[in-house]
């Protein structure tokens, strides 16, 4: 068994988490003091490597681990896909047991449920949101009114489109592309 502990900041202490996986029988253990957002946490990265078909992943608790269910989720699925069981302690899941897989498994529709739920409360809010007007996405680097200044420069045959795009503060391939959304075809 491999065991992996983890604390937010050097001042935090690892002992409880430590003494845990010992007494669960992880012959090697990984830990560090780093931020549970971060993805490049490197004593993860090595208890991983180290990670061989048949071993079991342990942990003292979930949220060692990440930060939403969804991350769980996947790193416990990642970890299955390499034969590696898992096993978390102080939250009874142990995917060695059917009832520890079973449970896993309730958490892996969850948030599918939950991913699901944010994909159609987001589609709904931008449907509504166009129903009334508005667009999303960034704001145009031109104005309807700049536009039309932009068009009365260019009809100068001492205008290129490099000084235009300068004028307005605006790099060339953005002009032309505010241009090619009117419908305009100016090529200087």
């Amino acid at each position: 068994m491999i065991g992996y502990a983890r604390v937010s900041t050097a001042d935090q202490n690892l002992d409880l988490q430590i003494d845990a996986l010992k007494q669960a029988g992880c012959e090697r253990i990984f830990s560090e003091a780093a931020s549970g957002a971060r993805v490049d946490r490197k004593a993860l990265g090595e208890a991983l490597s180290f990670a061989r078909e048949k071993d079991v992943f342990v942990v003292w608790k979930l949220d060692r681990l990440g930060r939403t269910v969804g991350q769980l989720v996947d790193f416990v699925s990642a970890l299955k896909s390499r034969g590696v069981e898992f096993r978390s302690l102080t939250d009874g899941i142990d995917t060695t047991t059917p009832a520890g897989r079973f449970f896993f498994h309730m958490m892996a529709a969850l948030a599918e449920m939950e991913r699901d739920l944010i994909r159609e409360r987001t589609m709904a809010g931008l449907a509504a949101a166009r129903a009334r007007g508005r667009t999303g996405g960034r704001k145009r680097a031109l104005s309807a009114r700049q536009l039309e200044q932009v068009r009365l420069l260019l009809q100068h045959p001492d205008q290129t489109m490099g000084a235009v795009a300068t004028t307005f503060g605006i790099s060339r391939s953005t002009l032309y592309r505010a241009l090619a959304r009117t419908s305009d075809q100016i090529g200087k």
